[in-house]
Order: structure tokens, then C-alpha cells, then sequence
């Protein structure tokens, strides 16, 4: 009987790897895309890390009968041979971390990155430059041992609990002044109002949406004493002392040395950032890309009087209000202008009270509080450079301290001007329990992004972006038909939403509605010609329409706009090898490979390919390099594990064999191919073993079935001969 001996199999290269792309609100980096699913550094999206398909991994490569494997007769070869990969694949790459926040980026870059761990002077960065934040973000991370929700949440809460007992310090002057006993002791002539104005700051449900930037605001809240610090590094110097230049207690004196500190951050921002502006879309602000001042005017002052009803009544909470959320207001006639009329009949009323009223304390009280509500949102008004959303939680962090400033000294008149001061009361401690609920209402929501998306849709239905991250978590649980439903509907809202398109034409790739998916990529790279995702996924759906030269040319153009493109590079070769074109196929994996180290299925393509082409010795050298670069990788383990069975290296290939089987214990081929490698061998016992559980595993597994039939006749040969 003919031994036997290892087929040279002809295995299925791995295939594509799509680029999905994901949604993020400017607040936080949300998850997905099917690779960097959201590697871009446009505003609406994120930075990356990698994660296969469900299908991708090795228990969809599926044992292959040797003799027809190889082209062979079925009787020409009596030997067990080994599996492979018989499917295109699809890797999805998830990014939902900024990479500022990982161990290897060194602290220095954290001065000269935006939030998303950009170049902050690059003209495609959104110039959000918060480097407390991310530090204290990657303090986080370090501390708890990776990227971990609750303790980010639990920081968080800790921070915004001390910043309310400070608040506590801070009203007391606000509204009592500052005094001291004879002994030096400050007295709070406040209690009642300065405790009630910091509970109404602690439990406002805006804060729910906040990310703190926690170092800065205790540093304010907390009242460093910047004047007298200054005081103690000068005193040093006597002729200054002696001359009476520094009077730190003269307003002159304060005022100046806030213009000068003022000054100095400005243009330090101002040099980091590149020295230009960002440049944002008119889906971020559509506003202030309205050609008439007027309209401009009107709408500026309508997202103020939102902003005002957030603080008054905190109901509609949202991740992300821009993508058409609020429409704009073109005329006069709109009933939305009623809403300006009553903020400005509100804070001019307010305002004239603070600097007419007879009642020093009053106004004083009055000035103090408009100013914390006013003054700290002035930079998110539109009125000094443009901003980068419409509504945003966030900037009304310190502003509503502001407004519980005012609301208690509201309280506070209101009870000196009634007898039912129980019913005050009553409604006070109303207002503190529903906001309260509210907060724990909308920590519910931020628990899992389906319940976030889904709660925008009430707030927020015309959000092109809202629907879009509805679809995006529909698709990741596998739910292509709803997920498609979103898509097309936030292309209908946005119809140059380009992510959409991509997002959307991926799925119906997937679904082999080709002709679609090419209309939808087309249109994308139409309307953004360096979109170089849609390029690549253009050229993955012409590629599956046999139109190979129009997939090259798209993978080409794709990598013209993104250099470092390592899925790209992979698919070219995965083209490549579809043509024959062998020596291209390797040249484009190698390059996916130098960009991108722990790219798996490029490494075990050239393994497989140099394989299929009988270069054993190099697919054992590219193995080899491979497991050094990813030690841990089951698939690399199994490919290389193939390749020293061929070479009769058997004791090294049952090793890998082994680990593989170790780290996948229910993959039939891994089972499968060990059992070959003992036929080969000629541990029967063991061969037997492992055929019979890889048929357990997949009982339709023709190539097991066909070296497990080979095995049984040869024990029962070796039976009868012992007979």
C-alpha cells in the first residue's frame, strides 16, 4: 500500500479587509468600524486597533482531501494532506482609544497632540487641545491596568465630588464675602445658600455628559493663589521690595499680571496649534457657514437660549447635536425666535438688577453670578473664531455653577418675600431628587452605546450622525437588515455623509448586492476624493467583480492619500494572487507587514502562498519571523506547523500543532491536521484520536472523513497481517 505522504494542498489565500468607519462624538471615542474602523482624522472619527472577523478565524478553514486538493486523481494519492483556508475574509479594525493614551507614546507628544492624538499644527486636526485631560486619562489607564469604563467613571465621579465640595469654599465668599475672625479664621456668613448652590451643582444632570478636565478646574475652584506664589518667588529680590514696584494687593497690580497670564497662554496655544485655526465642516456648525450675518446672528443666539434651557431643564441630553440636529432658523418668522426674545428679556432684566438695584448685596451677588455664568462660555459663542459643534454639555460645566449661584439667591429672595416658606422647601428638595433621577436616568443611558444611540433618536431625530452609530451597533451584533435600514436613512438626512456610504456599501458587498455597493463607494470617493477607505473598499468590490484592473488602480489611489496603509497593502497582494502575479502578491504583503508588524493574515499568506509554490525552506523562514513578531498568534502557530509537517520536521510541528490546539481547542482543522501529521508519522493511536475529535467538531469535514477512511483500512491491514 502506497505510504502516505504530505499533498501540497493548494490553500485559499485569506481574503479582504474591509475599512468600516465609525461615528465619534466629539465628547469620547466610540468603537468600531470594521478597520480602523475609524483610523481618520476627520472631525467625526477616530485612531486604532485591530480585530478579526468572526469569520476570519481558523476554524473556518476547513480540511481539504489531499488528492484532490492537488489537483491529483483521487487514487494517485493514498496520503493524508493538510488543510486550508477556503474563504475570503474579512478583518474589521476597531479603534476607540487614542493612541496618546497608550504606554508607548511618550508623555513628551502629549503637549503637541489634540484630544485624538493628532498633530495639533496638522490643518486636519480638530485643535482640541486638552493635555491635562489625556494625562490624567493615561493615568487611568496605567493605574487600572488597561482601557477599563468604571474606573474611568469611578475618577470621574471622585473628581467631580471634590470639585462640589470646593464649590462649597467658593459660594461661601460668593455670597457672604470674605471676613475673618481675630484669629485669622475666614467665617462663612452663608452656610445654607453656599451648601444648597453646591448640591444644585453636584447633582445637574449636565455634568452626566462632562469628560473633566478635573486638574484645571480644582486648580481654579480650589482658588490657587497665583498672586501670592508670585509674591514668594520675588520676595527674594529686596530692590524690588525696597521700591514698591510689586503692590499685590492694588488692582492695577492683579489686573495685569491677569492680562499678562492671559496673554501668555493665548499665544502658547496659539504657536502649538500651528498658528491657524481648525478646520471644521459645515455639519459641525452649520451656523457659522451661513452667508447672511443676520441668519448667522439669529442662530448664534438660538443655541445660547438652548443652552440656557439645558441649565433650567436638563431633559434633553444628547452625545452629539450637530448633522442637521437643530435646523436652522432663516427667518424672523420662525416660532423659534420666541426663544431669544425670552433669554435676553431674562439676562437684560438680570442685568439691569445688578447695576441698578439700591441693594449693594444684591448686586454684588447678582454681578457675581452672571459673571461665572456668562464669561466662562464665552469662548464656546462663536463670537471670537468658530467652534466645532452646535450644542455641547460640556462647555457648561463651570457656567452652571453660575447658574446654581443664581437660582439659589433666587430662592433665597423668593423665601424672604413669601410666608410658605415650607413650600420652598418642598420644591427645592423636588428640584434635588428629580435631578438627581435624571443623572441616574442618563448614567443608564451611557452604560452601552445601544442605549446612548437610541436615546439620541428622541432628542435628536434629524442627527444624519445619530442613525449612523444606531446602524453602526445593529452591524456589529450581526444585524445587517436594521443596520442598513439606519445607513440609508442617514444618507437620506446627510446625502454627503461619506462614512455612511462606506459603512453601508461594506454591508452590501457583504450581502453580494455588488452593483449597489459600487454606486454608494463611487459616490463616496466622489464627494471626498482622498477618502482613502472607500478607495480601498471600492477596489475590494471591484476586485469580487472580476474587474481587477479598476481594483488596482482603486488600491493604488487609496494608497496615494494614506501612505501607511497596511490593509491596503494586503489587499492589493490578496489581488495579486488572484492573478498569479506571485512575486507582487509577497512584495505587497511584505510592505503590509513593515507597516504593520503584527498584520496576521499578510504573514500567513506568504506563508501559504511560498507553500502553494513550493519554496518550503521560505515559508519556514517567513513562519518563523512571523511567530517572533507575534508569538501568541494560533493561525500563524497552524500555518507554520503545515509547513515543517511538509518538511518532515515532525517534532517541531507537532509542537506548534499542540500550542495551537491549546490556545483553539475547538478548531476542527487544527485536530485534523495533527492527525495527519501522526498518520504521516506513524503514531496511529494518536492520528486516530484526533481524526475522531476533529469529525466531532465538524462532522462534515469531506478531507477528515477521506484520511480518517485511510487510516481505518490501514489498522484493519495491520490487523489481519497480525492474525
Amino acid at each position: 500500500m502506497t505510504r502516505p505522504g504530505f499533498c501540497g494542498a493548494l490553500q485559499t489565500i485569506s481574503g479582504f479587509v474591509t475599512d468600516f468607519q465609525n461615528s465619534r462624538p466629539e465628547q469620547f471615542p466610540l468603537t468600531h468600524t470594521h478597520t480602523h474602523t475609524h483610523t481618520h482624522t476627520n472631525h467625526a472619527f477616530f485612531p486604532c486597533r485591530t480585530k478579526v472577523h468572526p469569520q476570519q478565524q481558523a476554524g473556518s478553514w476547513l480540511l481539504c482531501p489531499s488528492p484532490r486538493a492537488s489537483g491529483q486523481p483521487a487514487d494517485s494519492c493514498r496520503g493524508p494532506g493538510f488543510c486550508c483556508p477556503q474563504k475570503l475574509q474579512f478583518l474589521l479594525i476597531s479603534c476607540s482609544e487614542t493612541q496618546d493614551l497608550r504606554a508607548e507614546t511618550p508623555l513628551g507628544d502629549l503637549w503637541h497632540h489634540d484630544f485624538w492624538g493628532n498633530q495639533l499644527s496638522s490643518n486636519t486636526s480638530h485643535k482640541s487641545y486638552r493635555p491635562l485631560t489625556v494625562l490624567v486619562f493615561r493615568m487611568n489607564c496605567y493605574l487600572s491596568g488597561g482601557f477599563h469604563p468604571l474606573s474611568f467613571h469611578v475618577v470621574n465621579i471622585l473628581l467631580h465630588s471634590g470639585i462640589s465640595i470646593l464649590l462649597v469654599d467658593v459660594f461661601s465668599v460668593l455670597f457672604g464675602g470674605l471676613q475673618y475672625t481675630s484669629k485669622g479664621r475666614r467665617l462663612n456668613l452663608a452656610p445654607r445658600s453656599s451648601l444648597l448652590a453646591a448640591l444644585l451643582f453636584a447633582v445637574h444632570p449636565v455634568h452626566t455628559e462632562c469628560g473633566l478636565n478635573a486638574v484645571f478646574d480644582i486648580l481654579v475652584i480650589g482658588k490657587l493663589n497665583v498672586l501670592e506664589l508670585v509674591r514668594k518667588v520675588l520676595h527674594k529680590d529686596r530692590s524690588l521690595e525696597n521700591t514698591g514696584v510689586l503692590r499685590t494687593e492694588g488692582l492695577l497690580f492683579r489686573m495685569s499680571l491677569l492680562a499678562l497670564g492671559g496673554t501668555g497662554v493665548l499665544y502658547v496655544r496659539w504657536k502649538i496649534m500651528g498658528t491657524g485655526p481648525p478646520a471644521f465642516t459645515e455639519v459641525d456648525n452649520p451656523a457659522s457657514f451661513a452667508s447672511s450675518m443676520l441668519v448667522r446672528a439669529i442662530n448664534y443666539n438660538y443655541y445660547y437660549s438652548l443652552n440656557a434651557w439645558l441649565l433650567l431643564c436638563p431633559w434633553w441630553l444628547c452625545f452629539d447635536w450637530s448633522m442637521g440636529c437643530i435646523p436652522l432658523i432663516k427667518s424672523v418668522g420662525d416660532w423659534r425666535v420666541i426663544a431669544l426674545a425670552a433669554l435676553w428679556f431674562c439676562l437684560i432684566g438680570l442685568i439691569c438688577q445688578a447695576l441698578c438695584s439700591e441693594d449693594s448685596h444684591k448686586r454684588r451677588i447678582l454681578t457675581l453670578g452672571l459673571g461665572l455664568l456668562i464669561i466662562p462660555f464665552l469662548p464656546a459663542s462663536n463670537l471670537f473664531f468658530r467652534v466645532g459643534f452646535v450644542v455641547a454639555e460640556r462647555v457648561l460645566y463651570l457656567p452652571s455653577a453660575g447658574y446654581c449661584m443664581l437660582l439659589t439667591f433666587g430662592f433665597g429672595v423668593l423665601s424672604k418675600h413669601t410666608k410658605k416658606k415650607k413650600l420652598i422647601a418642598a420644591f427645592v428638595l423636588g428640584i434635588l431628587f428629580i435631578n438627581t433621577l435624571r443623572c441616574v436616568i442618563r448614567s443608564g443611558e451611557w452604560r452601552n452605546e445601544e442605549q446612548l444611540f437610541r436615546s439620541a433618536l428622541s432628542v435628536c431625530p434629524l442627527n444624519a450622525k445619530v442613525h449612523y452609530n444606531v446602524g453602526k451597533n445593529l452591524a456589529d451584533k450581526g444585524n445587517q437588515t436594521a443596520a442598513i435600514r439606519y445607513y440609508r436613512e442617514a444618507v437620506r438626512l446627510n446625502p454627503k455623509y461619506v462614512h455612511a456610504m462606506n459603512n453601508l456599501g461594506n454591508i452590501l458587498k457583504e450581502r453580494n448586492e455588488l452593483q449597489e455597493a459600487e454606486e454608494l463607494l463611487s459616490l463616496a470617493v466622489q464627494i471626498q476624493p482622498d477618502f482613502a477607505a472607500a478607495w480601498m473598499n471600492l477596489g475590494i468590490v471591484q476586485n469580487s467583480l472580476k474587474r481587477f484592473q479598476a481594483a488596482e488602480q482603486s488600491y493604488r489611489t487609496a494608497i496615494k492619500h494614506r501612505r501607511k496603509y497596511p490593509d491596503c497593502y494586503y489587499n492589493l497582494g490578496r489581488l495579486y494572487a488572484d492573478l498569479n502575479r506571485h512575486v507582487d502578491a509577497l512584495n505587497a504583503w511584505r510592505n503590509a507587514t513593515v507597516l504593520k508588524p503584527e498584520h496576521s493574515l499578510a504573514w500567513n499568506n506568504m506563508i501559504i502562498l511560498l507553500d502553494n509554490t513550493g519554496n518550503l525552506a521560505q515559508a519556514e523562514a517567513v513562519g518563523r519571523e512571523a511567530l517572533e513578531l507575534i508569538p501568541n498568534d494560533h493561525s500563524l502557530m497552524f500555518s507554520l506547523a503545515n509547513v515543517l509537517g511538509k518538511s518532515q520536521k515532525y517534532k517541531e510541528s507537532e509542537a506548534l500543532f499542540l500550542k495551537a490546539i491549546k490556545a483553539h481547542p475547538n478548531t476542527a482543522s487544527y485536530h485534523g491536521n495533527l492527525a495527519v501529521l501522526y498518520h504521516r508519522w506513524g503514531h496511529l493511536d494518536l492520528a486516530k484520536k484526533h481524526y475522531e475529535i476533529s469529525l466531532r467538531l465538524d462532522p462534515m469535514a469531506s478531507g477528515t472523513k477521506e484520511n480518517y477512511g485511510l487510516l481505518r483500512r490501514k489498522l484493519e491491514q495491520m490487523q489481519k497481517k497480525n492474525v
